[in-house]
């Protein structure tokens, strides 16, 4: 009965969370094929995703953002922030380095989101469930091929980048988690978007980067970036925070490079290694046993 209450987010949380993920694995793919500057890239994907959410919250919920604290409007724009600085310097590694070591590089973000979670919000993780992500983070690694050759034939730039990538994810993670126990998802979505749009905004002035004039194969794909990974996948995780904690995002989250390899070899033609696909099945692993232990301790706490 208590079940039947739930709306369908809250009943279905875990599930939309993993379709999310399927969802931005396709982030790889669309900045890879896409030509224009990431600036422009970054600029167009949230010019054209943030209406979707402004108008239904400027229309129907404007006491709403009246009613938010100061400091939540604070942590939500420092929050757009970092997302401003993952998807600038996704959409440059991407570019610059293969796109099986970018996404294991950037799937680190669980480490920071643990780090935060443990040192400095005090929250308690059971030890099974922290061998569950370190589990995938070192599939992960295989994934990459403990790929020496890539990194010494000049993508060292591409990999740092998709480094700073993941400690971007991971700030912005931890802050949604913890804004959105204060401000309802789609107001909260509108906030960081809006925020992260104008981050893209002054970044195209400053750096004077042209918003038009590219081909229409790139307008193409910046709409497909933006239905696929901005709506499908940014905008469900943050609307899942409340649900779920961002750890338990974050951590599924690092499973993007199983499906990233997936969608290369339909769209792009590239054969999976034999790393990539031992390093599949043991980040598929661990998101299992992690997925199974937080499971465990959250029916734990609920008797």
């Amino acid at each position: 009965m208590e079940q039947e209450k739930k709306g369908f987010i809250a009943r279905y949380v875990k599930i939309i969370v993993v379709l999310a993920v399927v969802a931005g694995s396709s982030s790889g793919i669309f900045g890879n094929v896409i030509e224009a500057p990431s600036m422009a890239i970054g600029f167009w994907r949230l010019t054209l995703g943030l209406p979707f959410f402004a108008v239904p919250v400027l229309l129907r919920h404007r006491d709403t953002l009246k009613n938010i604290s100061r400091s939540d409007y604070i942590w939500t724009f420092i929050a757009g922030a970092f997302l401003f600085g993952h998807f600038f310097t996704w959409f440059n590694a991407v570019k610059m380095t293969n796109i099986a070591s970018a996404v294991v590089l950037a799937a680190l973000h669980p480490l920071v989101v643990l780090v935060i979670t443990v040192f400095i919000f005090k929250r308690k993780v059971g030890v099974r469930p922290v061998l569950g992500i370190v589990l995938a983070l070192l599939g992960g690694v295989l994934v990459a091929g403990l790929d020496y050759h890539q990194l010494s034939s000049g993508n060292f730039a591409g990999d740092v980048l998709a480094f700073l990538a993941a400690m971007f994810m991971g700030l912005y993670f931890t802050i949604g988690n913890e804004v959105r126990k204060n401000v309802p998802g789609s107001t909260y979505v509108f906030l960081v978007f809006f925020a992260c749009w104008l981050c893209f905004t002054i970044g195209v002035i400053v750096t004077d980067t042209p918003i038009l004039g590219y081909s229409a194969k790139d307008y193409f794909f910046i709409i497909g970036l933006t239905l696929v990974c901005q709506i499908g996948a940014h905008a469900v995780f943050n609307l899942c925070f409340g649900y779920v904690d961002s750890l338990y995002v974050s951590a599924w989250e690092s499973g993007e490079s199983v499906f990233a390899i997936i969608m290369s070899v339909i769209f792009l033609g590239q054969s999976p290694t034999s790393w990539e696909l031992i390093g599949s099945a043991v980040v598929v692993i661990g998101l299992l046993y992690y997925n199974y232990y937080t499971g465990l301790a959250e029916k734990k706490g609920k008797s």
